[in-house]
């Protein structure tokens, strides 16, 4: 059999983490590890040398024209996503497609593979920072900000920078065998499949209404005790306002409904205790308002697809625990 054509697309502009991911994967020579040797291809999408953004220049022994034959096409990254993805690869993504060709989006490169309107009405994810960004500029993909990766079988886009990696990992994974993947990453060093999604990664900064009248001020006092019980009539009575006119107001505000946001203010304090702190699961259920661990494990691991003990063992500023 001929070896798997890879295709890897270079642009100016391209941070050389990203275009290192698919190099490291699938340009190598891994056949010691149960892989086949993959014929793999740097193309750029402009003649000449390639600036990269950490200031190296590239040469790509290929352009556009190496897609052609390939049996996976991965775009790392992408850039300037305010401007239109150029025709030429919009037109050389969708040919390799309807080739057959695995289509790979890495991180923004989800954006390039959006433009070709391969993933209209289908699955996909980013960086979480650009999905409003993804959203906005394509309204009919689901985008997924949660996961890791999604694999639609013949398109697969990941999340963003560390994630092309396990992204990569499962790419082998699905199509070349677990136990090649199990070897691969040993020999990388990551893990084969790493727990939970980017969701723990998300930043979600106190939204705050402009005024701070007597609305914004019950829920400062909710923010300065959430150790305490707090139900929707007690915060709407601090506000002065009926348990309807608070409901619609804060529906209105913050976009979202009391209890889920306060929900998720103990998840928010419950990370920063357990990256900074030395304190025992169980009191930081106590501390957080959550009450028992179980409870705490419950929607830990329903929002951030991960136990408070893996989120730990990843992010604390402390010794292990």
């Amino acid at each position: 059999m001929a070896d798997p054509v890879v295709a890897a697309v270079a642009f100016d502009g391209i941070s050389p983490f990203h275009l290192s991911v698919p190099c490291l994967v699938f340009g190598e020579d891994q056949r010691h590890l149960g892989l086949p040797r993959f014929d793999f291809r740097v193309c750029a999408i402009d003649e000449g040398l390639i600036r990269t953004e950490a200031g190296l220049t590239l040469g790509a022994p290929h352009g556009l024209g190496g897609l052609e034959e390939a049996d996976m096409v991965i775009v790392p990254s992408w850039t300037a996503l305010d401007q239109p993805v150029p025709a030429e690869l919009v037109e050389a993504l969708r040919k390799a497609h309807g080739r057959g060709a695995l289509l790979v989006g890495l991180c923004l490169g989800t954006f390039a593979i959006a433009a070709t309107g391969l993933l209209t009405g289908r699955r996909a994810t980013t960086h979480w920072a650009y999905v409003d960004q993804l959203r906005a500029l394509y309204p009919d993909i689901i985008v997924e900000p949660e996961v890791l990766y999604v694999d639609n079988g013949d398109v697969v886009t990941s999340a963003g920078v560390a994630a092309g990696l396990d992204c990569c990992l499962h790419i082998v994974r699905a199509r070349f065998g677990a136990e090649s993947a199990l070897r691969l990453a040993r020999r990388l060093v990551l893990s084969p499949h790493r727990q939970g999604g980017q969701a723990q990664f998300i930043e979600h900064p106190v939204t705050r209404t402009r005024d701070a009248d007597r609305f914004a001020q019950a829920l400062d006092r909710v923010l300065a005790t959430l150790d305490e019980a707090h139900s929707l009539d007690s915060v709407a009575d601090a506000a002065g306002l009926t348990r309807r006119t608070f409901t619609r107001r804060f529906q209105k505000a913050i976009g979202t409904s009391f209890g889920a946001w306060l929900a998720q203010r103990r998840i928010e304090q419950a990370q920063r205790l357990l990256e900074t702190t030395g304190e025992s699961v169980e009191s930081i259920a106590l501390l957080t308002g959550f009450g028992t661990a179980a409870s705490l494990r419950q929607h830990f691991s329903a929002t951030l697809k991960i136990s408070p003990i893996q989120y730990r063992r990843s992010f604390s500023k402390r010794a292990p625990v």
